[in-house]
């Protein structure tokens, strides 16, 4: 029987220097209305799929936890047996779950990357990060002054919608590439991101490289620009190129003082490879370069993790406590900036790799997480599904991907589901001879008809070889929206259930969602000191 552990004596270890990691195990959606501070959200319906990265060590000390007593689904208590088959020994569960914390007299936070959000609000208030309006701005840019706006967020989310004329320079890169793109000290410049930390942290990282221009971060980003009546640009393409020699050399020099005012600590290969070798601590190997960088060749082990979104969402990388963290980046320039700023978020052992890819053999192509406990069911494809289908025979496609990708596009009569409920969820189904699962790739799936050999052995299931991206290559019906085909808690609101929705995935209602969400980041701070468990700390 798995051990517990009473909310003030999480606390206690919480704020100690030992090695913890504290999971919160509902979905994402659930998740995002009411957590603890440093809670990781690792879902049991991708328990998976996210530990191997997460929560390398498989003695590493875990804390899970659910919703409580208010929580009928007993997710804690399957997730602690989940960790138990998947190797890891050291596991206990936060007892009375959330509500226990609560009611403890402790703070419970909502939302999502709650600790990196609340540091850019530190960041600002303590710094006085300096900030221009979306009205200023538009003046200026119809004035056509001296000014480039430049966009810190990746390109995916840059080319759904950005700033007109906007450069898109993920965070981290920002030291990196600005002097190409404004090389003279005139002109000024302006960070945004779709609301406050990224736009924050990117000026404040470019002030503190004591750059000679002027720069500002674009208050409320995106979402401001949207609420003050301005259009934005979709499908954007300008993306900033690599420095030129003179511009690198700039950014190395920047990144320097940056390095010696934040006593940022460089580690050689040989201390890597021993402490890949220590089985009793923890350590992250992130490699914080572009995509694109990392894909063409990278160290064996490591991960991609581009800096601006590790310091953005800290708690979607890295999810133990008081573990080390060594970043990669053969410029040095991102890899100094990322450093400085999680060792201010409060990650006390975080160090740069030195010449990181001297006489190494290095991999190529993206990074593949290793999926934990991953045993392949039987598949047919999507020719064989269709036959089916069109057969007329008791068929019936449950789709477990997220509510958002169903909503957009799932195959043709597919009913939706969530893999922690799913046993639950076939109960409003009528019953059917074949259940063929499916997700946007196929590994959910895959897992859910693991899960189903053993809670409905009778029952037979196939899955979608390929999923849901196999049937419309086929070119096979699909449908989008979410009416009359959610077999998940039809009592819930899947938007606010499954995964938490940003606020432009609404159609409906999305203004006064973007300044809701603006209030609840600015509110951020003085949460973190009532709470007590996380100490930020600033470079004088």
């Amino acid at each position: 029987m798995t051990n517990t552990i009473q909310p003030h004596e999480l606390k206690a270890r919480l704020t100690s220097s030992d090695e913890i990691a504290l999971v919160d195990v509902r979905e994402q959606g659930v998740f995002a209305q009411e957590h603890l501070l440093l809670a990781s959200s690792i879902s049991l319906s991708h328990i998976e799929t996210m530990l191997a990265d997460r929560i390398p060590r498989l003695n590493t000390p875990i804390v899970v936890c659910d919703g409580g007593p208010i929580d009928k689904e007993g997710l804690a208590r399957r997730a602690a047996s989940k960790l138990h088959e998947l190797g890891y020994t050291d596991v206990t569960i936060l007892a009375g779950g959330v509500s226990s914390w609560r009611d403890a007299g402790l703070e419970v936070f909502s939302g999502v990357n709650v600790p990196s959000k609340a540091f850019g609000e530190f960041v600002e208030r303590h710094y006085q990060t300096p900030h221009i309006s979306a009205q200023e701005l538009h003046q200026r840019q119809h004035n056509g002054d001296d000014l480039v706006v430049v966009d810190a967020r990746p390109f995916t989310e840059y080319q759904r919608m950005c700033i007109p004329k906007g450069i898109d320079v993920p965070g981290a890169e920002l030291v990196y590439r600005i002097h190409d793109i404004a090389p003279r000290p005139q002109t000024d410049i302006v960070v945004n991101c779709a609301g406050r930390t990224r736009s924050i942290i990117g000026t404040q990282s470019l002030i503190n490289a004591g750059i000679s221009n002027r720069v500002m971060a674009l208050k409320n980003g995106t979402m401001g620009w949207q609420l003050s009546g301005y259009e934005l640009e979709s499908q954007a393409d300008r993306v900033a190129a690599e420095p030129s020699n003179q511009g690198l050399l700039l950014a190395q020099q920047a990144a320097a003082r940056v390095a010696k005012r934040s006593n940022i600590r460089h580690i050689s290969h040989d201390k890597l490879a021993a402490w890949q070798d220590d089985r009793t601590r923890t350590l992250y190997l992130l490699d914080v370069r572009s995509p694109e960088e990392f894909e063409a060749g990278h160290l064996p082990g490591s991960r991609h993790a581009p800096g601006g979104q590790l310091v953005q969402a800290t708690d979607e990388y890295v999810a133990v406590r008081g573990a080390r963290v060594v970043l990669v980046d053969d410029q040095l320039v991102r890899a100094v900036m990322t450093a400085s700023w999680l060792l201010q978020m409060g990650w006390p052992a975080v160090y740069v790799l030195d010449s990181p890819f001297d006489g190494d053999t290095l991999e190529t192509g993206p990074h593949r997480p290793r999926i934990l406990g991953f045993e392949e069911a039987e598949t047919l494809s999507a020719y064989e599904l269709k036959a089916a289908l069109d057969s007329r025979e008791s068929v019936a496609v449950m789709d477990l991907g997220n509510s958002l990708q169903y909503r957009r596009n799932h195959i043709a009569g597919a009913f939706w589901a969530v893999r922690s409920r799913l046993d639950a969820d076939l109960t409003l189904m009528p019953p059917v001879g074949l259940l063929v699962l499916t997700s946007n790739d196929d590994v959910v799936a895959h897992l859910a008809a693991k899960d189903l050999t053993q809670t409905r052995p009778n029952q037979l299931v196939r899955v979608l070889a390929g999923g849901n991206h196999a049937w419309f290559d086929a070119g096979f019906p699909k449908a989008s929206g979410m009416q009359q085909r959610i077999a998940s808690s039809p009592d819930v609101n899947p938007d606010e259930n499954d995964m938490w929705y940003k606020p432009y995935d609404y159609s409906e209602d999305s203004d006064r969602r973007m300044q809701q969400y603006l209030d609840w980041e600015i509110a951020l701070v003085d949460k973190i000191e009532r709470d007590g468990t996380l100490q930020f700390r600033c470079f004088e």
